[in-house]
């Protein structure tokens, strides 16, 4: 029970002291006040909160925000080391630069509101706020749960709404002049793998020759794989396998019977570990040597200051800067030659080149050597990411009357309305309704 002590300050005057225990039974200061009266309202407000489990410690209350969060709650977070990634880069940028120097119990809701207009006056995208406000939610969460703060100062703040983004589904016939510009048939098989199953991308580049069953006719989705800076990866490498898919159970995907007869030919002579698709062993100076004579190559636009250079030349990368693959192609080549020669010290703090180390294919490579350059030949006329494959199997599979469990199971999908987004999503989804409009009305044509 809590009690008030007198105490003679140096001034002769009499003050009151308010104590209390908190929850683990140590004797804590509610204040000192004028009167008894008050400091025995005071000890009583006090152990009323800890009875209901609602009191903090002040004291652990004053330290500073970041000094919570370097030291206590990101460490001890437990969250996917992705996530981490992702929390590392906005507590950075946008959160710690902002409440770094607070006190805990100092920031208030009202300091919250005026940090979200001020990220929307700098620009910043209404879904990296809604992003950074559930970060600043989580850290007071956690707060207000070890009794450091009383107050959620993020409860009742509104983030910024998000459109959702138009959802656009490639047809078959789209995707097979994707297939047919890509360079070779394994990148061909990998695709239309892709295609064929939904797989994510961490997936899919983790399925190795003991996950495929041809007798089945399917694959076990069991792991993923994931690409990290090395400083959050736990052995400072660029690639971890997750024993466990997104969903964190396996599952079974069946194969048509086409995919399953060219993947089994494909692992013919394979290992039983062995990745399906893995990245091609290369060596960068000579993949990346410019093909042909540079005069052939042309010259840049101007750049700020009026001058114009030939592409494929180091002065064209650096004084345009021109990114052309000509250019790009000879600023790796240079580079190349300098890590060859151990004149480029930066090398150690660098991933190694593609396929030295690590046989899995990176998502950035894929996108910008096989992918890309294959949709520029594709002509399509709109931009197609790699993960509008998983988008497009769905749709095809809803389109052409499988029910939703399957596909929801087939995909992965924790929540069928998640499954049901895919719904009437082709170009041609609407054709019938629109023809019912046209019946009803007695249009002709």
């Amino acid at each position: 029970m809590g009690q008030s002590r007198k105490r003679v300050g140096r001034d002769g005057k009499a003050r009151y002291t308010a104590y209390y225990d908190d929850v683990a039974g140590r004797r804590r200061s509610a204040g000192t006040f004028a009167s008894r009266r008050d400091a025995d309202r005071a000890w009583q407000r006090a152990d009323a909160k800890t009875a209901e489990g609602r009191h903090s410690d002040a004291g652990r209350g004053r330290q500073a925000f970041a000094r919570y969060v370097e030291d206590e709650w990101f460490p001890n977070h437990s969250i996917e080391l992705t996530t981490r990634q992702n929390y590392r880069y906005v507590l950075d940028k946008h959160i710690l630069p902002v409440f770094g120097g607070y006190k805990m119990i100092a920031i208030l809701p009202a300091d919250v509101r005026t940090w979200v207009t001020h990220l929307k006056d700098q620009g910043v995208k209404p879904a990296t706020i809604k992003y950074c406000l559930s970060v600043l939610s989580a850290i007071f969460t956690t707060a207000l749960n070890d009794q450091i703060t009383s107050l959620h100062p993020c409860a009742g703040i509104k983030a910024p709404t998000v459109p959702p983004a138009t959802r656009r589904i490639i047809t078959p016939e789209q995707y097979a002049r994707i297939h047919a510009a890509l360079p070779d048939e394994q990148m061909r098989l990998l695709v239309e793998t892709d295609i064929e199953t939904g797989l994510r991308w961490g997936e899919l580049v983790e399925l190795r020759v003991r996950d495929l069953r041809v007798a089945e006719g399917a694959v076990i989705v069991s792991r993923v794989v994931i690409e990290i800076a090395a400083k959050f990866h736990p052995s400072g490498g660029r690639f971890l396998v997750k024993d466990y898919p997104k969903d964190k159970a396996p599952r079974r995907v069946g194969l048509s019977a086409h995919v399953r007869d060219l993947l089994a030919a494909h692992v013919t002579g394979k290992a039983p570990d062995d990745l399906l698709f893995a990245a091609p062993a290369r060596d960068r100076a000579s993949k990346l040597e410019p093909v042909g004579d540079q005069m052939e190559f042309g010259m840049t636009e101007p750049n700020a200051v009026g001058k114009s250079y030939r592409h494929g030349t180091l002065t064209a990368y650096n004084m345009v800067p021109c990114r052309c693959q000509h250019c790009r192609n000879a600023y790796a080549t240079y580079r190349a030659e300098r890590r060859a020669n151990g004149a480029d010290k930066s090398r150690a703090a660098n991933p190694p080149p593609l396929g030295e180390t690590d046989p899995h294919i990176s998502r950035s490579w894929f996108r910008q050597q096989i992918w890309e350059p294959a949709l520029a030949d594709a002509g399509l006329g709109f931009h197609v990411r790699v993960h509008d494959l998983r988008h497009a199997h769905a749709s095809w599979l809803l389109a052409g009357g499988a029910d939703l469990q399957s596909v929801k199971d087939r995909m992965g999908h924790a929540r069928l309305t998640t499954t049901e987004q895919y719904l009437h999503s082709l170009p041609h989804a609407d054709a019938a309704a629109i023809a019912a409009l046209d019946h009803i009305r007695k249009r002709t044509t």
